[in-house]
């Protein structure tokens, strides 16, 4: 990642657009509410591969990826990443087409924080008070939401524990980001391929078999998956961590919006109280990210 120096115009246009894209996400999904959670990931999985395929080819990268698929603890690790993606990917849809958007908002928005946390507790990355604060804000709005609605909110708790060990565990992936992408689609492929065609021979899946609007949107899973993760992927190399932890809450906001005002999901007392907490401490996050990057700059020789 650029962190170094300052930010590349390219890179920030990969970034924005891949937030863009994951934010418009929950329509996408929410247009196959009629089909089962389980066959739509098998079809991000599946339709996936050609696509990262091409990427890879295109950047003449294909022989990382061969030898990441001759390498067992890249392979080991590959298959952890793998696992916690997919779980990702799994709640994510069902949140979506079960009217759960804004449990999966609040997941995303609380996402980084708790990969801080990760940091602090498993890496032993030191926090100062404002971003310890941020978190403690964090995890009163999860209680409030639990006391007032009388149960845990689990989808976003899930949404953010799977991606903040999915993030973690992908730092020991010993190969670029669409190469890891690739390894990942592929290690999931066999049980996605087969459980598509378990679909077709007992006459239940939607590819193909069902409406032409059903195939189109399942093979169009691979773009509105792969694509957004590549460009995100291409852009961080080219931002500085600052300006990533910015972009970040594009994505959130967005399905936030979608949730409240195209999905019509109630937005409660007790949700009125816990977005602006968590809003508040990604507040303070982020000025300690901004005053920690301007602390960097100011300390780094002059070229």
């Amino acid at each position: 990642m650029n962190t170094s120096e300052g930010d590349s115009p390219r890179g920030f246009g990969f970034a924005v657009s891949a937030y863009f894209l994951w934010g418009f996400l929950p329509i996408y999904m929410k247009a196959m509410a009629h089909i089962p959670p389980l066959e739509v990931l098998a079809h991000r999985i599946v339709w996936s591969i050609p696509i990262a395929a091409m990427v890879l080819w295109a950047l003449g990268r294909t022989g990382d990826l061969r030898a990441a698929l001759r390498s067992w603890p890249t392979l080991r690790m590959g298959l952890v990443t793998a696992t916690l993606i997919s779980v990702n990917w799994a709640i994510y849809i069902w949140a979506i087409v079960s009217g759960h958007a804004l449990d999966a908002a609040l997941g995303y928005y609380i996402n980084p924080l708790f990969s801080v946390f990760l940091g602090a507790v498993l890496l032993g990355e030191k926090l100062n008070k404002t971003k310890w604060f941020a978190i403690f804000l964090a995890a009163a709005a999860v209680v409030i939401l639990t006391i007032e609605t009388g149960r845990l909110p689990v989808v976003a708790v899930a949404l953010t524990v799977s991606w903040g060990f999915y993030a973690y565990f992908k730092k020991s992936l010993p190969v670029g980001p669409n190469q890891g992408f690739l390894l990942e689609v592929l290690l999931l492929a066999p049980p996605a391929i087969g459980y598509v065609l378990f679909l077709a021979l007992r006459g239940n899946g939607h590819f193909i078999a069902g409406h032409a609007a059903d195939t189109g949107l399942l093979l169009g899973c691979g773009v509105v998956t792969a694509v957004p993760l590549m460009l995100y992927a291409n852009g961080a190399k080219l931002l500085r961590l600052s300006t990533i932890g910015m972009l970040q809450y594009i994505a959130p906001t967005m399905i936030f919006l979608i949730a409240v005002f195209v999905f019509g999901e109630p937005f409660g007392q007790a949700r009125m109280i816990a977005f602006p907490m968590i809003w508040l401490a990604l507040i303070f996050y982020s000025a300690s990210l901004l005053s920690e990057a301007r602390a960097a700059r100011s300390a780094s020789p002059a070229r």
